[in-house]
């Protein structure tokens, strides 16, 4: 049998996850068998084993696909100048473009990681680093004044998070929610919590600044990241 070209085998890997990705959103993960994601991928178990040999790997291959594509859009975030706008951006994919099984998707594998200890330690690595992508914005921005938070960096950000957490899980249990309005009144909270300066008094503070030393950061010694 001839083998397939990479762009051939990396389609039907998708597929498969695609199928996997419906199967444990509409069944859970416990409830949902391989022959399950047999029969929603229509191929046969052997085609299936040839790319996951269980429903962990299955698991893993999703985690890890969320987690390029969320890199990819959180790039648009970080490089952006209007942080709070790609923010929303961030929030209205996440909250309301994104299908609805993806959400339900992403809390069956946030309430497998307290039972299985290999899907905690996939759910959690991912966790971090997400934690990790915003911890690092957010000391960037306070380094160069466009923010100046009361708390410390790490503080903001598991704030940050927790509060994104909330409103992910809100959305999935009630998803005829009109997440428009919760979405503006979240980041008008996150801008109190980062104490966002006005663009003008950043410009100011830069011109001020000796040439030869860069413009102090109004962010507290405390709050920066170590």
């Amino acid at each position: 049998m001839p083998k397939l070209k990479p762009a051939t085998q990396a389609a039907r890997r998708e597929h498969i996850l695609d199928a996997a990705e419906l199967c444990f959103a509409r069944n859970g993960f416990h409830r949902t068998t391989m022959q399950d994601i047999c029969r929603e991928a229509a191929i046969s178990p052997g085609a299936l084993y040839v790319y996951f040999s269980s429903k962990e790997d299955l698991i893993a291959g999703l985690v890890e696909r969320d987690r390029a594509e969320f890199a990819q859009r959180f790039a648009a975030v970080a490089d952006g100048s209007d942080f709070l706008g790609a923010l929303s951006e961030l929030g209205n994919h996440y909250f309301n473009e994104q299908p609805v099984h993806r959400r339900t998707l992403c809390l069956e594998i946030a309430l497998e990681s307290t039972r299985n200890e290999r899907v905690g330690e996939i759910y959690r690595a991912v966790d971090r680093e997400v934690s990790q992508s915003f911890e690092t914005l957010f000391a960037k921005l306070a380094d160069e004044g466009r923010i100046a938070p009361d708390l410390d960096i790490p503080t903001v950000a598991k704030v940050f998070s927790l509060i994104g957490d909330g409103l992910f899980t809100r959305r999935v249990v009630e998803p005829e929610l009109d997440m428009e309005p919760i979405i503006a009144g979240a980041l008008n909270l996150v801008g109190k919590l980062l104490n966002v300066v006005p663009p003008d008094q950043v410009q100011a503070s830069s011109k001020n600044a000796p040439s030869d030393v860069a413009a102090p950061s109004s962010q507290p010694a405390k709050a920066k990241r170590t």
